[in-house]
């Protein structure tokens, strides 16, 4: 066997592993939810179901009291779509202002900004709480929100993207007569399309699984969101933990993030190049 040979197999083989690593709880998980509560209980570890149900999920949809999932679904899909919808547009406006509009410090500006988020966000837990606490914005979805709107992170991501188209389509644009928010909304934004699906995407996804925050602003069990929901299933039946509930529930909140990875990925797989925004 050639020596590119054996470190492709290497390659595939350690792939392969850490995918059956990754892959087999999430699908004992998912299947276990499809038992029922006595099996999960006697049965030791079984991949399939011996008697599929949907008991679980029934019971799941239909609690409308101590643990009302359908609620806290909307709760995270309305955070998640509002706080991805504002992110995409603060951080293409301040990606634009980086790269296309000159003013006096702005290199300086971005890399002090860049050298801030350096910082663990634990840090900034008890300090953003103050702040949120001072709006009364606790125990509202605006503590989801707001906070995390200007991510540094993703502000770079678009920069860097942004820098890779000419600034001839911005000349010939203002020969034209067009303005700076003419520019960005006709010439730059869609240019840019493939890197914003990957920052909305991450962005969906980091607001939808988010647990520590929306923990520990929300109060009012209607309020939760679905993973600190979660969290509060434990608790719910005592010393008795309805394993399949739980399973049933983590299984639901899979799906929107599920559906959403399986419609983006053609944009993220775009996006690994930087120059594939401009297409000449």
């Amino acid at each position: 066997m050639k020596a590119s040979n054996k470190a492709k197999f290497v390659a595939y083989f350690f792939l392969i592993s850490m995918t059956l690593v990754w892959i087999i709880p999430l699908l004992f998980g998912i299947f276990t939810s499809f038992k029922s509560e006595a099996e999960i209980k006697s049965v030791g570890f079984q991949l399939l179901p011996i008697n599929w149900t949907l008991n679980h999920y029934i019971e799941v949809l239909e609690n409308t009291t101590n643990a009302p999932m359908m609620r806290w679904y909307v709760n995270s899909i309305l955070i998640s779509v509002i706080h991805t919808v504002l992110v995409l547009l603060i951080v293409s406006l301040a990606a634009y202002g980086y790269t296309r509009v000159k003013f006096k410090g702005r290199d300086v500006l971005f890399w002090v900004l860049m050298s801030a988020s350096m910082f663990p966000s634990v840090v900034n837990i008890i300090p953003t709480y103050k702040i949120v606490d001072t709006f009364g914005w606790v125990n509202t979805i605006w503590s989801c929100i707001i906070p995390g709107l200007g991510g540094v992170g993703n502000i770079f991501l678009v920069r860097q993207f942004m820098k890779g188209i000419p600034m001839e389509y911005d000349e010939s644009a203002r020969m034209d007569g067009a303005s700076d928010f003419t520019i960005y909304s006709r010439v730059i934004l869609p240019l840019i399309k493939p890197i914003l699906t990957v920052v909305a995407l991450f962005t969906f996804t980091g607001s939808w699984n988010d647990f520590l925050w929306p923990s520990i602003v929300f109060n009012d069990i209607d309020k939760m969101t679905v993973t600190a929901g979660l969290q509060l299933l434990k608790g719910i039946y005592g010393d008795y933990m309805k394993v399949g509930q739980l399973m049933s529930s983590a299984a639901l909140a899979l799906i929107p993030t599920f559906i959403l990875f399986l419609f983006a990925q053609k944009y993220f797989m775009e996006s690994l190049s930087l120059s594939s925004g401009v297409k000449g």
